[in-house]
């Protein structure tokens, strides 16, 4: 979780403008582009920084959940057999969440790397600015 939320902040703070990404699609090492994947990478910076805010407010709402908890009235062999489901589907969920933040962490710093050398091309002899 922290190295998706890191690398978002990194494309945040570099990707100073975005309109530079337009027309620009993916690459992907040794392989051609997708056939469906029209999606050039301004396309996938907003689609990145959308959501963002929605995994920081899905984040915020499960820990609210957790704090209300709810009591049972079921008998223990009922209450264990659904412990026992709860932790099956939890564990399947957070494999999957864990699967899709991979993704687009390894989506996010792309995009990041590829702005750096739209950048690079633009002015390879300028460097980095000296602010």
């Amino acid at each position: 979780m922290e190295q998706y939320f890191s690398a978002t902040q990194k494309m945040e703070q570099e990707v100073m403008f975005p309109s530079l990404l337009r027309g620009v699609f993916p690459q992907q090492e040794g392989a051609a582009p997708a056939a469906g994947g029209h999606t050039d990478l301004y396309e996938r910076y907003q689609l990145l920084k959308a959501i963002k805010p929605v995994v920081e407010k899905g984040l915020a709402s499960v820990t609210d959940q957790s704090q209300t908890g709810t009591g049972t009235d079921a008998s223990s062999d009922d209450a264990a057999a659904m412990d026992a489901q709860l932790e099956e589907r939890l564990s399947r969920h957070l494999a999957g969440l864990q699967q899709v933040l991979t993704h687009l962490t390894r989506d996010t710093n792309a995009l990041t790397r590829r702005y750096s050398q739209i950048l690079e091309q633009i002015s390879p002899s300028e460097g980095q600015p000296s602010w």
